[in-house]
């Protein structure tokens, strides 16, 4: 007689070596897709004086291809589908080395930037499809677990692509910064190339246009939804203008720090790492619209520090920050699939879409207030997009 268990997808177990592989083959692509995402942060400053742009033209260089990660993942999700999720992201991640190759060789400015918006839309392939991959792959019961590698990844290459460049790019030229992280990226290909385990519960499917844009237009029609994704936006674009403007603070008067160490700086990435999983723990024990808010009015608090003219207190005020983005970020991006009306993949999308939007505009828009007023005029930008978010999740959100 088969049992149910029988009937069931066979899934990894926690422990086994095909889970371990598929851990280290995530952790791994996570690294090499924001790693090149990320790596020109740090170099801004020396961007814009080689390239004879301002602080919020060099800015553009994240911009770019943050817009291109927000328009890609959605059909990114789709060729997914139909083609496998390991397929579609190794040829992402590997068009998206080619195009920061590319980048470093273009004959001006502008062709820079689109080579990089096009990065940006090779890149989207990852997260657009990272998830789903382990979701179906492992089991249910050590899912979390396995979609933290992932993101641990994420984090670990975030900070590595923007401290690796800096350094390298103040000794021998922005340029050869970024391409040592390209090649530190196509290093963590390789191993995901060797070690993804092949797929045993895909199912192709290919979705008609009139069905995927239903599911995006009914996801649409929920005002909470409309909120969370509105959140990422507004968070994650206060965010990264804090961390795309803040080395040219610390480079002018009266800090004048160099290149180098003021990439250091972001070492304060990591307290992401610690924050984001601990706030999944409080949003169990308390409800998400308290720790949203928690998280929310703490980066605030840290944002403000900021403004203090000690270096002392910027770093701290940074860490404080970090801690909460990244606590509002891990509660707002589960939500946003808890809450789907109209398919919980598409959800996530449309919060991905906000998310790396809010990114590229207001990664952006935070260097013309830095050019109007100053650190502060960046730092008042940032308190009121927080502050916007937090008064919409107040108002509109639900306790659970």
């Amino acid at each position: 007689m088969v049992s149910s268990d029988d009937l069931e997808p066979q899934r990894l177990q926690a422990g086994t070596p095909p889970y371990r592989r598929l851990l280290t083959a995530l952790f791994f692509i996570g690294v090499a897709t924001f790693a090149q995402l990320y790596s020109p942060q740090g170099l801004l400053p020396l961007i814009s004086i080689d390239q004879q742009v301002s602080p919020d033209g060099a800015a553009l260089m994240i911009s770019a291809a943050t817009a291109g990660v927000a328009l890609g993942v959605i059909p990114w999700s789709y060729v997914g589908d139909a083609v496998g999720r390991k397929q579609a992201m190794l040829a992402a991640i590997t068009l998206a080395c080619v195009c920061a190759v590319l980048m470093t060789v273009m004959p001006g400015f502008a062709s820079m930037l689109a080579v990089r918006f096009v990065e940006g839309l090779m890149l989207g392939g990852v997260p657009a499809l990272a998830i789903a991959y382990l979701s179906e792959e492992v089991s249910p019961k050590v899912g979390a677990i396995a979609a933290g590698s992932y993101v641990s990844g994420t984090t670990i290459g975030g900070l590595s692509g923007r401290i690796i460049a800096a350094p390298l790019g103040e000794q021998f030229g922005w340029k050869a910064g970024m391409l040592v992280v390209t090649g530190v990226a196509v290093l963590c290909v390789l191993i995901f190339l060797r070690t993804a385990p092949r797929a045993q519960n895909f199912t192709p499917r290919v979705t008609r246009l009139s069905v995927a844009i239903a599911a995006l237009v009914g996801n649409l029609r929920s005002p909470a939804l409309w909120v969370i994704y509105l959140q990422g936006c507004l968070t994650m674009g206060g965010f990264v203008a804090v961390y795309n403007f803040l080395g040219f603070h610390l480079i002018a008067p009266p800090f004048s720090m160099p290149v180098w160490l003021v990439s250091l700086i972001f070492l304060a990435y990591l307290a992401g790492t610690f924050s984001a999983p601990r706030a999944g723990v409080l949003a169990s024990r308390f409800g998400r619209k308290p720790v949203l808010i928690a998280g929310n009015l703490t980066m605030m608090a840290g944002t403000a520090l900021t403004l203090v003219p000690d270096v002392w207190v910027i770093i701290a005020g940074t860490v404080v920050l970090t801690v909460g983005f990244f606590a509002s970020h891990a509660v707002a991006s589960g939500w946003a699939g808890a809450s789907a009306v109209a398919g919980r993949s598409q959800s996530a999308s449309l919060y991905n879409l906000g998310y790396y939007g809010g990114s590229s505009v207001f990664g952006f828009a935070g260097g013309i207030f830095l050019h109007w007023a100053g650190w502060p005029g960046t730092i008042a930008m940032v308190v009121i997009l927080t502050a916007v978010a937090t008064l919409l999740v107040a108002v509109v959100l639900p306790r659970n």
